[in-house]
């Protein structure tokens, strides 16, 4: 547990560094963030997909519930995100609630497909509740300047220490529940789910307590993200290829159950669409996306248990 706490303090004042020495509206200091909310996402997938392999591929739906709820509290009350962001959390741990209860019962690509249709379906009603939601058109975040209490900045280096400490929150969560109780049901649930009955594990308890951890910090990167953009829509919060899919391949990418899976992850995959966007964008249409998915097929077969494989196998020839 201790050199899991080394690792996060040491991503964490990497990043601040970083964050005090690049140009605070500068492009690189953008990606810095953008990989903080990567890694975030990836680590809040990684609780119900690492530790109890529970593959959701419907995550997007309790990221655009975080992001609609903290900016409509916002737009109609002047609630301050700080105070949406926790009943946004609240409302997509019920929601998780509800939904786990007939969906956890099922195992493999039944359950993928269950939460994947739920999250398109948050999407199809986010899209037609206009009155509420803004519609296909979006919502803008009202811009006050920067502000501290309103969660808003002129330049994305000020939100480097907001992003560093939801990254964290998140991957202390991680730690905390893989070395403690619940963390250990987890794995034996993942193991074996009857075997783990047999000894007395409440297996549909502790999925509905992970499913709910998961889901309520995956809410609060989404209100985190909607302070960062000031804009958001359904296809945006609620993609199921954008937020869902992505969220998984980070930690599956870099080592799926491990701490260090999404960080790693997300320092690959961010780092590399951008490059790839930037330079190959204007040169071919759909030439970018392509090369970016050969080149994390080719990181996937190369390494399937994930990068983070290839210092623990030498640690182990050592």
């Amino acid at each position: 547990m201790m050199r899991s706490l080394l690792i996060i303090a040491a991503v964490a004042c990497v990043a601040l560094l970083l964050g005090a020495v690049l140009q605070p509206r500068g492009y690189a200091v953008r990606v810095v963030c953008l990989i903080l909310l990567a890694a975030s996402l990836g680590q809040c997938w990684n609780i119900v997909g690492g530790l109890a392999n529970q593959v959701s591929l419907g995550h997007a739906a309790f990221f655009g519930i975080g992001a609609y709820t903290s900016t409509m509290l916002q737009i109609k009350f002047g609630l301050s995100p700080w105070a949406g962001l926790p009943i946004g959390m609240l409302f997509a741990a019920l929601v998780s609630v509800l939904l786990s209860i007939p969906t956890m019962r099922l195992k493999g690509p039944y359950f993928s497909l269950a939460t994947l249709a739920f999250g398109e379906a948050c999407r199809i009603v986010a899209t037609a509740a206009t009155g509420l939601t803004g519609g296909p058109q979006g919502v803008s975040v009202p811009f006050a300047g920067n502000s501290w209490l309103l969660l808003q900045f002129r330049g994305a280096g000020a939100y480097v220490p907001v992003f560093v400490g939801l990254f964290v929150v998140v991957c202390v969560a991680f730690t905390l529940l893989a070395n403690g109780r619940l963390g250990y049901m987890l794995r034996a649930i993942r193991e074996n789910e009857d075997a783990a009955e047999v000894t007395g594990i409440n297996t549909l308890g502790v999925r509905l307590a992970g499913g709910a951890i998961s889901a309520a910090l995956t809410a609060a990167t989404g209100t985190m993200f909607a302070q960062f953009t000031f804009f958001i829509d359904p296809d945006i919060v609620f993609s199921a290829t954008s937020i869902s899919i992505r969220a998984a391949l980070i930690a599956i990418l870099g080592g799926v159950g491990t701490l260090a899976g999404p960080i790693v992850g997300a320092l690959v995959i961010v780092p590399l669409e951008e490059l790839l966007s930037a330079y190959l964008s204007n040169k071919a249409a759909g030439i970018a996306p392509l090369i970016f998915g050969l080149i994390l097929i080719g990181i996937v077969v190369w390494r399937p248990s994930g990068l983070v494989s290839l210092v623990t196998q030498r640690r182990g020839r050592t």
